[in-house]
């Protein structure tokens, strides 16, 4: 999934340098690429010419690749609209910041649905083809990066509780303390819940967690600091291991997909 952010990020990249006037480098299935983008690439991303011009030539494969990829107009409403609930946001406020930010409603629907054109493509051709690992070769990734799976030692906090969701959900949008307890604590990871965990280690410094039900009551922690280091356990880690495997395993079927595609396309190199 990296690389086809990055390959998102490359097309952000070439479009800039679209004014300027430069030579035609290589035409790859008809989309050329200039000199000047190959630059852009370079300097953007501090990576060799070899490596930039590889990059770009990948751009243009998924651009081909994916010509046939559809995407209704109403699945793009439907995506927008659970990013916008996701940021407590309704669409109205969304366009208000959008516009403030310089970006057109049009033009945010068009890279929104370029974003699921790519991931249902992703889905359909890389993801579809690597098959659900074992817990052996799960436990075998743990082994082999086991530093890659560790927790801080413990977490400094602070406590708020409300005696209601609502008064809970009203304090974190407006940092109003009226009606709202809260106390300094220090816990060690280890005799957290894994759901609070989870929560706790997702949150940066500084910021609150989602709230939890206590029973009588409605928790949120502002987290102030991560301490110390910790080994997790398989059983733990798991869920971790798990994903990241399944990442790993992806940029290898995409890396190797582009290379079986970029073998029968059309490549010229000009210059």
């Amino acid at each position: 999934m990296k690389k086809l952010i990055l390959l998102g990020l490359i097309t952000l990249l070439t479009l800039s340098q679209a004014k300027m006037v430069d030579a035609i480098a290589i035409i790859v299935e008809g989309e050329p690429i200039t000199t000047a983008e190959i630059r852009a690439v370079q300097r953007q991303m501090q990576v060799s010419k070899e490596q930039a011009t590889d990059l770009l030539i990948q751009d243009r494969l998924q651009k081909s690749a994916m010509k046939d990829v559809k995407i209704a107009e109403t699945d793009v409403d439907t995506k927008i609209a659970g990013i916008a609930a996701q940021n407590n946001l309704t669409i109205p406020k969304m366009q208000m910041i959008l516009k403030e930010q310089g970006t057109t409603w049009n033009n945010y629907r068009s890279s929104v649905k370029e974003a699921m054109k790519k991931e249902k493509f992703f889905q359909e051709n890389v993801v579809s083809s690597i098959p659900a690992p074992s817990e052996d070769e799960l436990k075998l990734f743990y082994r082999n990066h086991q530093d890659e799976f560790t927790i801080p030692a413990s977490v400094n906090l602070i406590e708020y509780s409300a005696p209601s969701e609502e008064s809970m959900k009203k304090f974190l949008q407006t940092k109003n303390p009226k009606g709202v307890k809260s106390r300094s604590v220090t816990k060690s990871t280890k005799d957290l819940n894994p759901a609070l965990l989870g929560s706790i280690l997702q949150t940066q410094d500084g910021s609150f967690t989602r709230p939890f039900n206590a029973g009588d009551r409605y928790i949120s922690y502002k987290v102030l600091s991560k301490k110390g280091k910790v080994n997790m356990s398989f059983e733990a880690a798991q869920g971790a291991v798990t994903a990241k495997w399944r990442q790993q395993q992806q940029s290898k079927a995409l890396k190797d997909y582009f290379e079986k595609i970029k073998t029968n396309a059309d490549i010229q190199i000009l210059r």
